[in-house]
This record gives structure tokens, sequence and C-alpha cells, in this order.
């Protein structure tokens, strides 16, 4: 089985939101939750997220449609437990919806997640590794 490590292979998420504002809301508290910060605005409304530099953005779609993302999930990488917990009830708290609550998952090896879906419908989850199951 496969290792995933805290090496990216992606620049950058763009993820579409019905209402920015809404959206940076939920964002700012359950990334808040992960150390991830909101680095601002840019452009024509988009809202940039990252630790050091922008790697997560979310705006109104360019081509102006409503967004979708059925069958897509962004993880969010934690440090612990603790963590995940902690995104997820900042999640839940800020107009998320709950998808998996927080715990083990027995898919992966020490696996410990759990999964939102924001304001617009995108899903996206936390994960940490704990070292066995």
């Amino acid at each position: 089985m496969a290792v995933i490590s805290g090496d990216g292979v992606f620049s950058h998420v763009f993820l579409g939101a019905k209402d920015v504002t809404v959206s940076a809301q939920f964002y700012d508290a359950a990334l808040g939750a992960l150390g991830i910060k909101n680095l601002g605005p840019f452009g024509n409304g988009w809202i940039l997220y990252g630790r050091d530099k922008p790697a997560f953005i979310i705006a109104r779609p360019g081509n102006g449609e409503t967004p979708t993302s059925n069958g897509v999930t962004i993880g969010f990488a934690a440090s612990s437990p603790a963590e995940v917990e902690a995104f997820h009830a900042a999640g839940l708290a800020n107009g998320g919806t709950d998808e998996g609550a927080p715990g083990p998952r027995s898919h992966l090896p020490g696996a410990y997640a759990a999964y939102l879906r924001d304001p617009a419908g995108n899903k996206v989850c936390s994960y940490t590794f704990t070292g066995g199951n």
C-alpha cells in the first residue's frame, strides 16, 4: 500500500464558490484550525489561503456558471487528531455540513480524518496519520 507523504504535487487548488463571503467565513474557521491562513483577496474576488504562500483559492467560477464538484474531495493535512477535530467543529459552526465525523479510517493504516461540505457544496476533509489503526 502506498504511503501518503507531505510532498506536494500541485501548485494550487481552486474551488468555485456560490458566495465568496460565505465560503471565506467557512474556510477562515476550518482551515484556521489547521494553521492555514487567509492571505487576503486577490484580483477579481479571489480569496487566497496558505501557510507561507497561496496554495488554495476560492472564487466565483471564471465562466460565471454555478460551481459544481460532484466526485471531487480536497484533503487538508492536519498534524494531529485534535486538529482534525478542530477543523470539523469549526467548519460545522461556520456553515458546513457533516460528511463524516472525525475518527479512524480503515482504508489507510493509521488514518484519522473528518469530512465536510462547504457552503457551496464542495467536499473537503482533513487527515492525519497516527502510526496504526
